[in-house]
């Protein structure tokens, strides 16, 4: 079964941020790992500070997270629905798994 794709846009340098106390990149990297410990699914965590155009794409949108390549969190990832999504992808990948096994 092909594992949802997470990808969090974030920096790795917090001190960075023009909001001083801000720890959302932070809790964004704790709800996924969370989340890892439970379900099944591929992670990315993106420094946006490692290239111009990631700066200039993400800046003032940090962190940014996407679910197979679907924007579906920006700021603040609230952990119950983030597990739901990935869930919904996860369920979604085996009726397609078995759909493709009883066509085949």
């Amino acid at each position: 079964m092909t594992k949802p794709i997470v990808e969090l846009y974030a920096r790795k340098d917090c001190t960075l941020c023009a909001l001083e106390g801000c720890t959302l990149c932070k809790d964004a990297v704790d709800v996924i790992g969370r989340a890892s410990a439970e379900m099944a699914f591929a992670c990315k965590e993106i420094d946006i500070d490692a290239s111009e155009d990631l700066a200039r794409r993400f800046k003032g949108e940090i962190p940014t997270i996407f679910l197979n390549g679907k924007k579906i969190f920006k700021y603040k990832v609230e952990e119950a629905e983030f597990k739901k999504k990935v869930r919904n992808e996860i369920i979604k990948a085996g009726i397609s798994r078995l759909r493709n096994k009883r066509f085949s």
